[in-house]
């Protein structure tokens, strides 16, 4: 099998699953407990959170455990419209392109009385610090962007973007889910105010994530109960999951030029390969993208019969994001690049990890090129396209 879905989920690293083991195993106590077992749990609890904050730049009281990336997205967003709101300010700024988890919120919040203007990434997939600069208003409460796509790994120019949003006046949040622990951050130096993360997109264990929230910026809690998370997340915390995210970090970041080189040249040479197949586009911006992320459209083939096909021939791929692939509906993230819909149908992400090999690459080259190839020749669709009674939306 070749896993090349690491965007969906990765495999959990060896130094995750032994950190977490011992609060398995020995040191189960409740960190809430005042008896010295609850707190050699809570000692553990502080310094995974100091470890994580180091991984941003940041300060330990600026990390909030979640669990997981959406929990983190919805209470970055929620708390900067509530703090919006008591300043008479309803105007968020934020791209067509997010994660459901920021959309989602988003259109929530509009149905409370907010004004949302999403901006165009273009085919490129990428925004600028000035599209967003001009649609600051003096009553725009956040401005909420993503580090890097989570389906065509376009990295946006964030440290641009918050330097805007500093000068304004303006909370800026960034989901660096797909981010952290593969790209460098720092949290101060790039004008972040809200950043959320999960640990399972770095080989850390699922179900457990953070958000930064910059000292001076209130939370709104989202779950109600206990006193934890000094109150902004109630609800006894998963400390073995915590203490496999941090440990899981810490080895992302010690490797991370390293990995970042190796699975730069890997995507570049799958890029390529892919490129051969006629009547085929890469999805987004070819530089500025995330090390391992390739993202194709295909013409004249539908991209489920396409993963199921690869899936037979031992390959684990995605036509998008994970989160919404029981949809029909094409990618919103294809259409917002101007992918038409027949095009949008036939997409397919390769998301690569640090085990991938060159043979790896080819395999997939190869299988790629041969289902698509079967697909066609099925296809009354293509068909069409090569007698010429439906025009090409990409060049040979």
């Amino acid at each position: 099998m070749i896993y090349a879905d690491n965007a969906a989920t990765t495999k959990m690293s060896r130094a995750a699953i032994d950190a977490m083991l011992p609060y398995l195993e020995e040191s189960y106590g409740n960190p809430s407990s005042l008896y010295a077992f609850g707190q050699q749990a809570k000692e553990a609890l502080e310094d995974a959170r100091a470890r994580i904050a180091a991984a941003l730049h940041a300060e330990p009281r600026e990390i909030t455990f979640t669990s997981g990336g959406s929990e983190a997205d919805n209470q970055a967003i929620l708390s900067a419209a509530a703090l919006g709101l008591r300043k008479g300010k309803k105007h968020i700024v934020s791209t067509a392109f997010e994660h459901h988890a920021v959309l989602h919120t988003l259109e929530k919040l509009q149905k409370q009385g907010f004004e949302v203007t999403l901006l165009d990434v273009h085919s490129t997939g990428l925004v600028t610090a000035q599209q967003v600069a001009d649609a600051i208003r003096e009553d725009t409460c956040l401005v909420t962007v993503m580090y890097a796509n989570n389906e065509i790994g376009t990295i946006q120019p964030i440290r641009e973007i918050g330097a805007v949003c500093r000068e304004k006046g303006v909370l800026f949040h960034t989901d660096a889910v797909q981010a952290v622990g593969h790209l460098p951050i720092d949290v101060k130096a790039d004008n972040i105010d809200l950043l959320s993360l999960s640990a399972h997109k770095f080989h850390g264990p699922k179900g457990i994530g953070a958000l930064y929230a910059r000292g001076g910026v209130s939370l709104e809690p989202l779950i109600c109960g206990g006193a934890q998370e000094r109150r902004k997340r109630a609800g006894t915390e998963n400390i073995p999951a915590i203490m496999g995210m941090a440990a899981a970090l810490e080895e992302a970041c010690a490797a991370m030029d390293q990995n970042a080189a190796k699975l730069t040249a890997l995507r570049d040479r799958l890029i390529a390969g892919l490129d051969q197949i006629p009547y085929s586009q890469l999805n987004g911006d070819h530089a500025h993208r995330l090390p391992g992320n390739v993202s194709f459209c295909f013409e004249g083939i539908e991209g489920e019969s396409l993963l199921l096909l690869l899936d037979e021939k031992g390959i684990c791929a995605s036509s998008g994001s994970a989160c919404t692939s029981g949809s029909l509906d094409p990618s919103h993230v294809l259409l917002a690049i101007g992918r038409p819909h027949e095009v949008a149908h036939g997409s397919l992400r390769l998301t690569l990890g640090e085990d991938a090999a060159e043979a790896d690459v080819d395999a997939i080259i190869q299988a790629t090129t041969e289902v698509v190839t079967y697909l066609r020749n099925m296809s009354p669709f293509w068909r069409d396209l090569v007698t010429g009674k439906r025009p090409h939306v990409f060049a040979n």
